[in-house]
């Protein structure tokens, strides 16, 4: 049996982000299986769990006034407002793992990653890019989760997102998972290194 891998260095916030549909969810399970010592962002939203969801995975769901309270109160890292549910990132909970030298893995869209980099310009900022649109709109149909006007909004939105990779630090085609996953190991394993050395 090999042996868990060494963590590599501690405390650093790590983001992904796609257009809905593009993977980022499966990398980071994967990232998480592979490195025990990462820790995952949970975030808390008030749209309701899909068949099979429950709290704490993949999301916190709360109501709105809940939500509205933790944001006027400070307690969120980023928020923002998606098809008319609010999204944010609990503050406690990314910077106790920080405080414990673990690297913090985040799944947000873009306008959260962004956030996460003005709060702390040390996080490194990934984009998976879909192949195409195509290909994205064949992902969102075969999931199997989502209205037509819903599917429409979405790719409407990831043409935005897709045009804001630019701002990322990385970007990844996700055409083949396998390849995928390896090109941001080996850009999270190259950033935590350099940051060793720095």
């Amino acid at each position: 049996m090999s042996a868990t891998p060494a963590p590599l260095c501690p405390g650093r916030f790590v983001v992904l982000s796609s257009p809905s549909g593009g993977g980022k969810n499966t990398v980071i399970q994967r990232l998480l299986a592979k490195y025990p010592h990462f820790a995952y962002s949970v975030s808390a939203t008030t749209r309701p769990p899909r068949p099979g969801e429950e709290d704490g995975k993949p999301y916190w769901f709360i109501s709105r006034e809940e939500f509205l309270r933790r944001l006027e109160a400070g307690d969120l890292l980023e928020w923002e407002e998606v098809y008319g549910d609010l999204y944010g990132t609990p503050r406690g909970p990314a910077e106790a793992a920080i405080a414990e030298g673990r690297c913090v893995l985040f799944d947000l869209d873009v306008k959260g990653a962004l956030r996460v980099k003005q709060v702390r310009p040390d996080s490194i900022l990934i984009f998976l890019e879909p192949p195409s649109l195509a290909v994205l709109e064949d992902r969102l149909r075969r999931r199997g989760t989502d209205s037509e006007e819903r599917i429409c909004k979405r790719l409407a939105q990831a043409q935005w997102e897709c045009n804001q990779a630019s701002r990322f630090d990385y970007r990844v085609v996700n055409d083949r998972l396998e390849e995928t996953i390896q090109a941001v190991e080996r850009i999270i394993e190259d950033y935590l290194k350099e940051d060793k050395h720095s």
